[in-house]
């Protein structure tokens, strides 16, 4: 599921048993619509806003709140039942080591990944006894199209070049100097959804370059 209709159509043609179905999360009366009979949930859609408290828009804010905390509630709900009733579940919430540390001028966004952090754990607690598991998945710096519009955001916000955001600002708190692929996500949810992750729920798995080592 994505906003991206050709994107999404493209995949479909690529990988062998992609159904597309595109959807715009953020409008929260239209997730009834899409399939309930979901075995595996993956929270992923996100997007950011980079800019001080008392001068964030609101409706920024409440529209990261739809996208990023309340449509993952909806979401799991009406999932839940179908889960229950095959014994078998698997929800990995695609959060951020900003679900576990907080950074200046980035309010919705931390708030909305500590959100999910909490519904996550919720979620493994009461699933526990029906066979399903919830985790959270916390990267830093993920080399995706919504990091770099962090680099104009951020460049902006501190005044300085958008070829040194990455060293001075988003590399900053990390040991290892690189940011995560995209790849590299996608091989720790595999991993979480499968055999050898049955007894992981109700935790976060950071890959965060030693950012929480701190």
């Amino acid at each position: 599921m994505d906003r991206d209709a050709d994107g999404l159509a493209a995949l479909a043609a690529r990988v062998q048993g992609v159904e597309a179905v595109p959807c715009d999360l953020s409008d929260l009366d239209g997730l009834a619509a899409l399939p309930h009979d979901v075995d595996i949930l993956v929270h992923n859609a996100g997007i950011q806003h980079v800019s001080p408290i008392e001068e964030f828009p609101l409706e920024r804010f409440e529209l990261i709140m739809r996208l990023m905390l309340h449509a993952p509630f909806y979401l799991v709900r009406q999932s839940l039942p179908h889960m229950y009733s095959r014994g078998w579940g698997r929800v990995v919430n695609v959060s951020s080591v900003h679900g576990l540390r907080a950074s200046a001028f980035k309010s919705a966004y931390v708030t909305a990944k500590h959100g999910m952090e909490g519904l996550s754990k919720t979620v493994a607690l009461e699933g526990a006894a029906h066979g399903v598991t919830s985790v959270t998945v916390n990267p830093a710096y993920v080399r995706t199209p919504l990091v770099e519009k962090q680099i104009a955001d951020q460049a902006r916000t501190h005044g300085i070049p958008e070829d040194q955001v990455v060293e001075q600002i988003m590399l900053t708190p990390v040991a290892v100097k690189r940011l995560v692929e995209p790849a590299e996500v996608a091989d720790l949810v595999t991993f979480l959804t499968g055999p050898s992750a049955a007894s992981m729920s109700g935790s976060s798995y950071a890959m965060d370059g030693g950012w929480t080592a701190h």
